[in-house]
Parts: structure tokens; sequence; C-alpha cells
């Protein structure tokens, strides 16, 4: 665990490694969209998550991790299922439907859900003017999504399946919120602490249950009956191998190495740029057109989003400028010994790093 300061790092692989999970974490939910041209939603989703949790487990058995532990497999095999299978296939299915920038927004909405059921902290988050403006407005970014979808729906034959994926992504953004707080608040004893398993172990073991039950999911649905390999088109073949590479491994490991050496409040802000991200690849490179609404209700839930996180961006800042003063006024010895641990890698829950 690494405590006190973050570590030095070189500046160039910090922007790069900003660039990756600001750009290709955006950029996923337009190579879903492009890859589903030619997979059918579960098999994609059993395709990408199979081979990734090859990837990272054989990469984590390289490196000496333990990999087995029933209690960390069960737990990682619980959040795996609400986080990778879950929200997922929400999302996979839904971009048969939406555009994977209307997906990127409504995804961008899940802080509305954390501050909602995150029950330990009502009486912090709801005694906040800006926190609760924030989950407010929130609602009203994603009430003007379903009315542009409504209107648009006027004039097109599937109104009602985009109707019905915008709620199935809503669904799979709660999904993805009590997944991610279980792991936040499992209860472990100092004993279990020492026999737990590294946080990419148990995001290998994630990826392991998303893809066992999107295959299952593939079977039971029949797509695996209609599907040929041969009918898949060579790009869509790249589609899934960078979905798979630069997705599920290149991004995470990023966003891993990023919170050794920065602060996690920073790195978090990719939550800001990957629905921009999205919509404009979306625009550009899609038959969907990006609606004034559309960017209006992004920037009404991205401002929401910026409420929400207010007061911990305000703590945070007043933490930075007491121990600046400090440091000029005085010397190590007067710093505070706890109120500024910085948060690292062990503290955060396995599930908050895995997009």
């Amino acid at each position: 665990m690494l405590q006190g300061h973050k570590k030095a790092a070189s500046p160039l692989m910090v922007v790069v490694a900003y660039f990756i999970i600001y750009v290709v974490w955006g950029s996923t939910f337009f190579f879903i969209e492009k890859a589903l041209h030619s997979f059918p939603p579960f098999i994609l989703g059993s395709f990408r998550f199979v081979t990734a949790s090859a990837i990272l487990m054989s990469y984590c058995a390289i490196k000496g991790y333990k990999l087995f532990n029933k209690r960390s497999i069960l737990e990682a095999a619980f959040v795996g299922f609400l986080l990778l299978f879950v929200d997922m296939a929400g999302v996979i299915w839904a971009e048969q439907y939406v555009s994977g920038g209307v997906a990127a927004i409504i995804a961008a909405a899940a802080a509305i859900w954390f501050i909602l059921l995150d029950k330990p902290k009502w009486k912090e988050n709801f005694s906040s003017v800006t926190t609760v403006a924030g989950v407010v407005l929130g609602f009203v970014g994603v009430v003007m999504l379903f009315a542009e979808q409504i209107m648009a729906s006027n004039d097109n034959a599937n109104g009602n399946l985009k109707i019905i994926a915008l709620c199935i992504l809503v669904l799979g953004s709660i999904a993805w919120t009590v997944g991610s707080l279980a792991s936040k608040y499992f209860k472990k004893s100092e004993a279990q602490e020492k026999e737990d398993l590294h946080v990419m172990v148990k995001t290998a073991w994630q990826m392991v249950t998303a893809g066992v039950l999107f295959n299952i999911t593939a079977l039971f649905t029949g797509e695996y009956a209609s599907f040929e390999l041969s009918s898949v088109a060579p790009v869509d073949w790249f589609n899934l191998a960078y979905l798979i590479t630069f997705g599920s491994i290149l991004a995470f490991s990023s966003y891993i190495w990023l919170l050794q050496v920065r602060p996690a409040m920073e790195v978090s802000t990719y939550a800001y740029v990957n629905p921009i991200i999205a919509l404009i690849l979306s625009h550009f490179f899609t038959s969907h057109a990006v609606t004034s609404l559309q960017i209006v209700g992004l920037a009404v839930i991205l401002f929401s989003v910026l409420l929400m996180n207010w007061k911990a961006y305000r703590t945070k800042l007043s933490t930075k400028n007491k121990n600046k003063k400090i440091l000029q006024g005085g010397t190590l010895d007067t710093l505070p010994k706890h109120d500024d641990r910085q948060t690292t890698i062990d503290d955060l829950p396995e599930a908050e790093l895995v997009h």
C-alpha cells in the first residue's frame, strides 16, 4: 500500500496514461456500436471478457500474484455479475438501438445512483445543498435524453425499442452502482485482508464471471445457433480486438498505474471526458445524428456530476492549501499525521477500477 505522497512519475507517461483513460475508455462505446454490425450482443460480450480475463489472469500469474482465495473469488463473482455482466450486457444490447454517445451520457449519470443508494453516507450527502442540487439536475438531464428519444421515435419504426434501451441503460447503471457499493462495504477481518487477492486478480475473476455468463446467455438466446465466424467482417474483428486490448487491458492498466502516481480524485475526471469523446465519435463516424438536445443533456449531466462532487473538491483543495501554508510557515514536524493521508489503490474498491 502506498501512503503519504504519490510516487514520482515521468510527466510524459502521466500524459499518455491520461490520454488512454480519457480517449480510449470514451471510445469503447463507439467500438461496441461498430462491432455489433457483425457480432450479436451476448457473443460480443463473451468474446471480449473471456479473452480479456485470460490475458489479465496470465499476466497476474507471470507477476506471481496469488490467484485463488474462495472468499475473494466469490466476492469478485458477485461484483462481476453486476458490473461486467448486468451493466455491460445492458450497454451492449442497448447500443443496437441508441448511439454510443447516448449510452455514454447515461453512464455518466451513474453518480446520481451513488448518492441515492449509498445509505451510510445519506446524512453527509443530503446535508449538502450542492449535492442535492446535483442529483436534481442529473435527473433533469436524464429526462431530457428520454424526451429527445421519444421525439425522435415518432419518425422511427424502432421508437419503442429506443425507449426500452434507455430504460435498460439506466437499470444497468444502477446495477453498476450496487456492485460498486457492495464491493466498497464488503467486511473483512484482518486475517482475511492478509489473504485477500490483488486488485488485478480480482478484476480478472470479475471478467471470468462476465465471460461465462455472456456465454450462457448467448447459448440460451440462440445467438450461437445462428452465428457464423465467416460472416464477421474483418473490420469488426479489429473492433473486438480493440475492446479487448485497449478497452479492457490497456486502459485498465493505465488507470491502476495513475492511481499510484496521481491523486484518485484527479484520476476520476475521466468520467467527465468519456461521454464527450463518445458523442464526438458518434457524430462524425456513425449514422446517428447528435442533436442539440443531446448536447444540452450532456452539459446538464456533467454539471450535475460536478455539483455532486463539489463538496469533496472543496475539502481536497482546503486540505491542500492548509498543508501548503504549514510547509511555508513551519517545519515538517508540524504537518498533520492523519488528515493528509492520500487515497491509494488499496483503499479503493476494485469495482470502481473497471470500466
